[in-house]
């Protein structure tokens, strides 16, 4: 799978809300930069976080636009999170269901046709604001 078409399948699943297929798309040792957060290590981890996510959360990434590398070991993706926040999440406002549009970026590294590192960024002040 050519690198773009990689960073649009693990999209399109995180959309579906697909784990399984979301989770194929990952190495083994997979690096996940949660934004303004710590670093996490393995599918495990990034499972039971998106896992976490799905419960607290509701998302879709809308209006993606992917970068690649000319050696297709990087990319870089822009887009928007439409999302609604459904249960409180530690150390956050409560949740009551309120709704936000974010813009966001993620940086990848991609090796032997897996992604072996994801970084997100977005802006939690803005977020903050939209749901308090």
């Amino acid at each position: 799978m050519k690198p773009e078409d990689l960073i649009h399948s693990y999209y399109e699943n995180f959309n579906r809300g697909d784990l399984n297929k979301f989770i194929e798309l990952l190495s083994d040792d997979v690096i996940h930069d949660i934004n303004q957060g710590g670093r996490q290590t393995g599918k495990h981890e990034f499972l039971k976080f998106m896992q976490h996510m799905q419960h607290c959360y509701q998302e879709q990434i809308k209006d993606i636009t992917v970068m690649v590398s000319k050696n297709g070991k990087r990319a870089a993706a822009e887009f928007t999170v439409h999302g609604t926040y459904l249960a409180n999440d530690a150390g956050l406002p409560p949740a009551h269901k309120q709704t936000y549009s974010l813009p966001c970026g993620a940086f990848f590294e991609i090796d032997s046709g897996k992604i072996t590192r994801v970084t997100n960024y977005y802006n939690l002040q803005d977020w903050l604001q939209q749901v308090k």
